[in-house]
Parts: structure tokens; C-alpha cells; sequence
């Protein structure tokens, strides 16, 4: 990672650009909680859109699900969550800080040096109450994960969908854990969202599964701009396998606080749906239609978090260039990544040039994620864009009024071609979809 990367240039250019936000900011705000801006909200949906494209559209062997965030509370013991889902708590004796043992790194409190208390399990659930009256058989929790909802509605999903095994059920959605330290920007918080697929296998088949999808995860990143150095594979160890797993291996991402983990690929084995059968009483084995032989399914689960996938996007988009003399922060994102596709900038807000700059701005919008910008100097306009990562700056001046031809300034290489507006819209598909990217006749006479 770049020594340029910090986690402070980047949280304070999500806040400067509208990317993310201090939840419930004027009231002071709530701890490692986030509100994601204009923009932010953008590259969020894109960042789930292409997971989902990859996961889902362009497959035949997987289907989608949302299932609800809270659920009966004899899922989560089925699932051991009630019993197991838990951190070790110590709290400093002198100014009652609380930690997570495991992440100390000797037996002293981090803020005061103080003596701390013996470790003790803290459940990591949220809990609520369903219904007017606060008693013991109306608690229910908020989830902690996606995939119990997945497990639990195996038949009903085999059933309807008609495709047999192995077959896929992924789900987006919010997942709530009450962690004792989070922290980190996004990368550590009490809400966020995951984005999670339940391969179900024939046992048997289940290594050669474990395999194909760990390194089908990794291309995802690499596809969409993540740089290969950045990224690595890290095999749990047996002391630190779940206890329900065969193997686990999580990718991880160089953070500006180091390796940690982006994704997290798992077998489960039959663990889930058989404890789900056994608590339930409903028989969850498949049986296969052509061979007649019936099983309980192996399960392989990819899950990743949109919120960490996010900032690791914005972390290795981050660049610091030299340009003119002055420094020049840009988001090198993927367009797919981009929340904004196209800026249109008139050369300066004059009665003369915003007729056509608007002409133009309501041609494109049809087809991009368009903004128009007439506020400030073109210089100030470009590094706008520049730090929220759009990747084409459109640019109608005087000239344009009398040859009807505008200019397109490409981001990444601050090269420009000038073109007639009849062909505006495909050149810019073109760039977008990665076409001749610098290598086309177009763009071979650009100028910086």
C-alpha cells in the first residue's frame, strides 16, 4: 500500500466529497456508525450490483433470496448462535474501558495501563422485543448474519426454483452485531451490510467446490481495479476453524492498517442444514431426481461485507499525482465502481454556453450516471470529479457554439480528444464498457 494511503485522507475525503458521514453528526454522533452521501450511496449500489451480476445474473446454478432481518428465535439456537456467538470481554478495573481479550497484546489496560478483570463471554447478538409486551417469549434478535435465512428456506427454494444441486442461494442485507471494539472507519461496525452465497454440494464434491470459489472471489476483486499485490489468500489455521468448519480461507486486503480480512470463504459441511432438520423436525436432505440418492448437502460460503468491500475500492483507487506543479487526488475506480460516469462542464456559467451544456447534460443522462457542474473554475470542476472518481469530463466552450463539438478529458491519463456531439453518446460507451481504452485511433492523437 502507498505510503500516500492513510485512513484519515481517506475518511476525510469521503466526508469533504459525500461519500460517507458520522451518523447522527449534529447530535455529536453515534459511535462506528455511518451514513453513506450522494456519492456514496452510488458506489455502495454499484459495489452490490456487480457482486450480484457476477453471482447471480451471469450464472445459471444460483438464485437470489431476501429474507427477513429478524426471525424465530429457534433459529439461533439451532444455528449455536445463542450459545456460541460471543467474544471474550475484559473491562479495565481503574476507567472501565472494555476490550476484546483476544485483541490485547499483553494484560493491561491500552488506555491507563490499569489492572483488568478475568475474560468473560459476551454475546454478540442484538436483542429486542416483538410485540407490546417486554417478556421473555417475545424476544427475538436482530440477525448477526445472512445465511441462517438462507438454510432455513433450502426446501422451499429447491422446490420452487426446480434446479437441482449443486445450486446456489444468494442474499444481500443488513446484519447487526453488538461488537465490543469497533472501529476503523467502515471496517469494523455494529451494523453493516453482507453480501453472502450458500453453495450447496454433494458431499464428496465439496474440496473441488472450496477451491473454485476461493479463487473465483479473488478474480472479482482483481476484475473490478483491485491491485494483485494487494491482495492475498490466508488459510485459517485448525485453532481458529469454526467449529462447524472443514476449511476456511479469507481474502485479505493490504488496509492502510494492514492485512486484514475483505472476504471470508468457508466449508460448512452439512452442519447448518443438519442441525436445522434436527431442532425443526423437517427432513432438509435433497434428494437428486436422476440418481434417486439422497444426502444432506455440503455447503460453501463466500461472504463478503459491502461496506469493507467498499472502502477497500476507495483505498486502492486512492492516488496522489503531480500534476502542473500541484498535487492531484483522484479516485482511479473501475466505471462500473463509479458513482458518476459522465460530468458535463460548461466552460463557465454564461447564457450563451448553458443552452447547449444543458442540451447535452439531458442527452447523456438517459444513458449515464450524468452530473452537470457550472459552480467555480474548470480547473476546480476537473479535480472535483477527479477526487469522486469520474472517469469522463465533458466540456462545451465557445468553440462548441459554432463547430457543435465538445471535448472529453479522460480522468486517468488527463488526455483529451475533441468530437462531434452526434457521436458523443457511443464514444463514451465505448470508454465506459473498457473498448480502445488508450489504444484506439480516437484516442491515439488525445492530448494531455
Amino acid at each position: 500500500m502507498p505510503e500516500s494511503v492513510t485512513m484519515d485522507k481517506i475518511v476525510s475525503l469521503c466526508k469533504r466529497r459525500g461519500f460517507i458521514f458520522q451518523s447522527s453528526e449534529i447530535y455529536g454522533g453515534l459511535a462506528s456508525c455511518w451514513d453513506y452521501g450522494p456519492v456514496g450511496v452510488e458506489l455502495k449500489r454499484n459495489v452490490k450490483n456487480a457482486w450480484w451480476r457476477s453471482i447471480v445474473e451471469s450464472r445459471g446454478d444460483v438464485v437470489g433470496l431476501d429474507c427477513s432481518i429478524m426471525m424465530h428465535p429457534m433459529v439461533w439456537k439451532a444455528s449455536g448462535h445463542l450459545e456460541g456467538f460471543s467474544d471474550p470481554l475484559v473491562e479495565c478495573k481503574a476507567c472501565h474501558m472494555r476490550w476484546r481479550a483476544d485483541q490485547l497484546e499483553k494484560a493491561a489496560c491500552p488506555s491507563c495501563e490499569g489492572e483488568i478483570t478475568e475474560p468473560r463471554n459476551f454475546n454478540l447478538m442484538f436483542k429486542t422485543f416483538m410485540g407490546p409486551i417486554e417478556e421473555d417469549a417475545a424476544v427475538v434478535f436482530l440477525r448477526p448474519e445472512t445465511a441462517q435465512g438462507i438454510f432455513v428456506n433450502f426446501e422451499n427454494v429447491v422446490t420452487t426454483s426446480r434446479k437441482r444441486l449443486p445450486l446456489g442461494i444468494a442474499q444481500m442485507g443488513k446484519t447487526f452485531r453488538n461488537e465490543i471494539t469497533p472501529g476503523n472507519f467502515t471496517f469494523r461496525t455494529r451494523e453493516f451490510e453482507q453480501m453472502e452465497l450458500e453453495f450447496f454440494v454433494k458431499p464428496g464434491t465439496d474440496e473441488e467446490w472450496y477451491q473454485y470459489w476461493a479463487k473465483e472471489r479473488l478474480d472479482w476483486y482483481v476484475g473490478l481495479g483491485i491491485r494483485e499485490e494487494n491482495l492475498r489468500l490466508r488459510d485459517h489455521e485448525k485453532d481458529e476453524l469454526a467449529h462447524y468448519a472443514k476449511a476456511c480461507v479469507d481474502i485479505e486486503y493490504l488496509f492502510p492498517i494492514g492485512w486484514s480480512e475483505l472476504e471470508g470463504i468457508a466449508n460448512r459441511t452439512d452442519f447448518d442444514l443438519s442441525q436445522h432438520s434436527k431442532w425443526s423436525g423437517k427432513d432438509l436432505s435433497y434428494l437428486d431426481p436422476q440418481t434417486s440418492e439422497r444426502y444432506v448437502p455440503y455447503v460453501i460460503e463466500p461472504s463478503a461485507g459491502a461496506d469493507r468491500s467498499v472502502l477497500a475500492f476507495l483505498v486502492d483507487a486512492y492516488r496522489e499525482e503531480e500534476v502542473e506543479g500541484a498535487t492531484r487526488v483522484v479516485l482511479k475506480l473501475h466505471p462500473s465502481l463509479a458513482p458518476v460516469k459522465v460530468a458535463v462542464l460548461p466552460l463557465s456559467r454564461n447564457e450563451k454556453l448553458t443552452p447547449l451544456a444543458r442540451d447535452v447534460y439531458e442527452r447523456l443522462r438517459c444513458s449515464f450516471v450524468t452530473e452537470y457542474d457550472d459552480t467555480q473554475s474548470i480547473g476546480r470542476r476537473y479535480r472535483r470529479q477527479d477526487e469522486i472518481g469520474t472517469p469522463l469530463c465533458v466540456t462545451i466552450d465557445f468553440e462548441s457554439l459554432e463547430d457543435n463539438q465538445v471535448t472529453i478529458r479522460d480522468r486517468d491519463t488527463l488526455a483529451q480528444i475533441r468530437l462531434p456531439i452526434a457521436e458523443l453518446e457511443g464514444t463514451l460507451s465505448a470508454k465506459l464498457s473498457g473498448e480502445g481504452f488508450g489504444t484506439d485511433s480516437l484516442w491515439a492523437g488525445a492530448r494531455a
